[in-house]
């Protein structure tokens, strides 16, 4: 039976209002008040034009937000995206209890971040395992802890993010895995082949969507780190990143809406321009490798 528009359009109308009222409105919202000095704690607010994000641009906490945010980005992206494609890889053999291993690494992926969060603060406190660990081996720890150090703060941050997020970049590499044909390796195999020799002339060519969603997601992620910052470390110790920065500028210490939705917008730019250029690098049809 073929429904009238009319009636589609009755259907869909629950979901057109959802979308309409928490999604079209705030964005729409967001980018008006960009463009004014508005503060949750005052009644008035003006229109300011580029004010906002010419101060952005020339705000040395912003800018170090920024940074921060690409060192997380940089820091993270290549070994979250190389190791759960190794691991993704050593899983889609046939050996016992496969699937046991397979489960065990995506449930970090699963689990509130916030849990894992209070659980690594307290791996990398003063005389935690992380330290004593650390020590067995010779390396010097920072006094207070690897969170309360401004050389060591983000980057304990960063390796936690990566334990957390390989597990979910494996299945979907596994995914990817699957859907190549087995036909492929059989007759690479008969021209003489070798393993290397399939992984960049048969796995990695046939791999790259799933490359590219996972390199854009991952990015995306990254780009909006809070969670961890928040929990860990509250923006001290060189930690602060930009969704940081935004959350604090508009709803701890000033109520500067204005300014943080340009902050917000600013990022959104970047996030863009970034999926962008990694869309335009893997959907080339010349090889990468």
């Amino acid at each position: 039976m073929r429904l009238s528009r009319s009636t589609a359009w009755l259907l869909a109308l629950p979901w057109l209002i959802t979308f309409g009222a928490f999604w079209l409105f705030p964005v729409i919202y967001s980018l008006i008040v960009g463009f004014t000095d508005y503060q949750l704690l005052e009644p008035e607010w003006h229109w300011v034009g580029l004010e906002n994000f010419k101060q952005l641009l020339s705000d040395p906490d912003f800018i170090s937000a920024l940074e921060n945010t690409f060192i997380f980005v940089i820091g993270t992206i290549p070994f979250t995206t190389v190791i759960s494609l190794a691991m993704a890889l050593l899983l889609n053999r046939k050996f016992p209890g496969r699937g046991l291993f397979r489960s065990g690494y995506f449930v970090p992926s699963i689990t509130s971040l916030v849990v894992i969060s209070l659980i690594f603060t307290s791996l990398y406190q003063r005389g935690g395992y992380v330290a004593m660990l650390a020590e067995m081996i010779g390396l010097t720890t920072p006094e207070y802890g690897f969170l309360q150090d401004s050389g060591t703060a983000l980057y304990a941050i960063m390796a936690m993010d990566v334990w957390m997020s390989v597990g979910y970049y494996m299945l979907v590499f596994l995914s990817g895995l699957k859907a190549i044909p087995d036909e492929l390796y059989e007759a690479a195999e008969i021209s003489g082949a070798g393993r290397i020799r399939q992984f960049f002339s048969i796995t990695l060519p046939l791999l790259k969507p799933t490359m590219l969603f996972v390199l854009v997601i991952n990015s995306i992620k990254s780009f909006q780190v809070f969670i961890e910052i928040f929990v860990m470390t509250k923006g001290k110790f060189d930690t602060m990143t930009a969704v940081y920065f935004i959350y604090e500028r508009g709803l701890t210490t000033e109520f500067a809406f204005g300014y943080a939705s340009a902050a917000a917008y600013i990022l959104l730019i970047i996030i863009a321009i970034f999926s962008v250029a990694q869309f335009l690098l893997l959907r080339r049809k010349a090889p990468l490798w």
